[in-house]
Formats: structure tokens, sequence, C-alpha cells
């Protein structure tokens, strides 16, 4: 958690810039478990389209498309991308949040983040073109940093004018990434992220409207399933139910159920860059192992899919358990404020009047 600011002799007075990124407050520089959840969530559905790009699968035979790309278009492709832009978005404008109470200087060290982000993405680039982590550095660099001297009030409505004349004028893709990442940098100075627990009704009321309104542009999209993938019809189908598949999380999080998903989905997304990077280099030998480069074999693609979810949700509680990070979130931090932090989790020390209020085992 981030030291409270104070004015106090010996402190600093915060910057004059802060109001313009002020969040954190709301958070108290916690994570946000039901944000880490969505994160993993949209982790797994971006798995099956990118074991699909990196080995090259054919989906069509004889110009008709095969059973199971087709319903990966109805229900994954361009579905989850959406989700994981705008969640890099919502972290940056926490991260800027954050920073404003640390540093004088917030936009330096999240240039600084950027930049590293970039080093990653060009690096994964070579194993994966057409990655998004070099994409995400860049628009943040042409885009978040320059309007994130706007307010929310305006950043919001900028941000979905983007996304909304993508998807009127384009196919949608990386080309969506600008506006996502601008909507949800601006979420984040608004603070929503942190009022997420107190919403319930209009949670539930997007969550109807997107599903009715996702329905309607599924039809159109089923009219050249073909074209699914490279069409206004397919990418506005994705983003609607990307909104869906959010609040329906987030809905099912507040049921007995999160019991069962947070531990699953929560460990995924805190270690979202790494499992992001490893997955693909997981994919290009086992792809290859398997047979699997520009072959039609999409059930092999189901059950690799399924193996390294499986693996990685291991992985992520196994290493979470021992270290505050993961890999490749140490480093990132580390680059990012240009010091070495904290990597092992320290045991809390022992309080004889907190144990007394344990059970008896």
């Amino acid at each position: 958690m981030n030291p409270p600011i104070s004015n106090s002799p010996g402190r600093p007075a915060p910057p004059a810039e802060a109001p313009t990124v002020r969040l954190s407050a709301a958070s108290g520089g916690r994570r946000i478990g039901e944000l880490d959840a969505l994160r993993g969530l949209a982790l797994c559905g971006i798995l099956f389209v990118n074991i699909s790009q990196i080995l090259y699968l054919r989906g069509i035979v004889d110009m008709q498309k095969l059973p199971v790309p087709h319903a990966l278009d109805m229900f994954v492709h361009q579905r989850f991308f959406p989700i994981f832009s705008l969640l890099f978005g919502v972290g940056f404008g926490i991260f800027l949040g954050n920073a404003s109470q640390r540093t004088a200087q917030p936009r330096v060290v999240l240039l600084r983040r950027l930049l590293v982000l970039a080093a990653f993405g060009a690096l994964h680039h070579v194993l994966q073109p057409g990655e998004a982590l070099l994409p995400y550095a860049i628009f943040g660099l042409v885009v978040l940093l320059p309007m994130s001297f706007l307010p929310w009030q305006a950043n919001l409505p900028i941000g979905a004018a983007m996304v909304a004349a993508t998807l009127a004028l384009t196919s949608g893709g990386m080309l969506l990434i600008p506006g996502l990442l601008l909507t949800g940098f601006a979420l984040a100075q608004s603070g929503l992220p942190a009022r997420l627990h107190r919403l319930g009704w209009q949670l539930a009321a997007v969550f109807a409207v997107s599903v009715i309104a996702s329905a309607g542009f599924l039809v159109l999209q089923e009219q050249d399933p073909l074209s699914a993938g490279f069409s206004s019809a397919s990418a506005t189908a994705g983003l609607l139910m990307a909104i869906a598949y959010s609040t329906g999380l987030f809905l099912l999080l507040r049921t007995p159920v999160q019991r069962v998903l947070s531990p699953i989905l929560e460990p995924l997304g805190k270690m979202a860059l790494t499992n992001y990077v490893t997955a693909t280099l997981l994919i290009i030998p086992f792809g290859q192992l398997l047979g699997m480069h520009e072959s039609t074999r999409w059930d092999l693609l189901l059950a690799l899919a399924a193996g390294i979810i499986l693996v990685q949700i291991l992985w992520s509680r196994w290493w979470l358990a021992r270290f505050q990070y993961g890999p490749l979130e140490w480093v990132w931090r580390c680059a990012t404020w240009w010091r070495i932090v904290g990597f092992r989790k320290v045991p809390r020390p022992f309080s004889p009047a907190a144990d007394r209020l344990r059970p008896a085992s």
C-alpha cells in the first residue's frame, strides 16, 4: 500500500498535476480482485485465438467454415481482446494515480513503464508477429500520455467516440486499441474500478442490454460467416459480447460461485504479462510437436489450450503463494521505478492476540 500524502514538515506537498489523475484514494493502492479475475478470463479466451494465429491453422475447407473455428468466431474471436485492451488502459490509469502520490513526476514514471512494455513487446513480436504488447506501449505513448492531462469527463467520451468510429469505419482489430486504452484509462481516472463492489442493478442492466444487442449483431455476422473477423458487424458483436462477458463475470462474483472462480482466475490475472508471454513459449514447441502447423486439427487446439490454461492456473497459484509478483511483472516493476523492489512474500509477524482468535484445529 502506498504511504499517505501529508503536508507535514519534511514531506513534499502533492504535485500540482495530481487532480487530473487522482483515483488511488478510493482504492488505497490495493489490487482489485474483480479486475484480476476479468483479466484472467480474457487471457483464457485470447489463448484460443493466439494458438490458431501462431500455428496458422486453416478454418475454411472447400469454402465452408469448419465447426470449431465457426464456434470460436461466434463466441471467442474479437470477444476477449477488447477486454484485455480496456484493462490495460485501466491499469495504466490506476498506476498513474498511484504514482502521483509517490512522486512529483508521475508521467515520467509512466513513460518509463511504457518503454519497458515496448521492449517486452518487441521481443515477444519476434515469436508472435501481431502480438498486443508493443501496440499497447506505442498507443500508450502516443495517446494516453498526452490525454492524461485531461479529466475523465473529457477522456471518456473521446475514447468512446474513437471506439465507435473504428467500429463504423473498419473491422476493428488492432485499430480498436487506442480508443479502448483511453476508455479504460478514463474509467480508472473516474474511480469506477474501486466502486465495482457497490454496483448491482447497474451491472445487471448493462449485462441485459449487451446480451440483447450482441444477439442482433451475431445474426448480422452470420449472414457472411466466411468474413467473420473482417467485418464491422463481427467487430461490433465482439465488443458487445465483451461487455456481456465482463458484466456477467462481475455478477457471478457476487454469488457463491465466486469461491470457485476467484481462486482460478485471479492468479492468472495477477500474472497476466508473464502468462501472456509464456503461453507463446508453450504454443510454438507443442504445436510443432503435435503437427498442428498449417493443419485443420482444431481438436488439438482445444486440447492444447485446455492444457496450457491448466498449467498456468497451477503455476500462477504456486508462484503467488511464494512471491509478490510474477517474474515479468517484477522485472517490469523494477525497471519502472528504477530500483530493485521486494520479491518474496514476507511472512506476517506472529500476533498472540490474533492467534487466540483463531478456531482450534
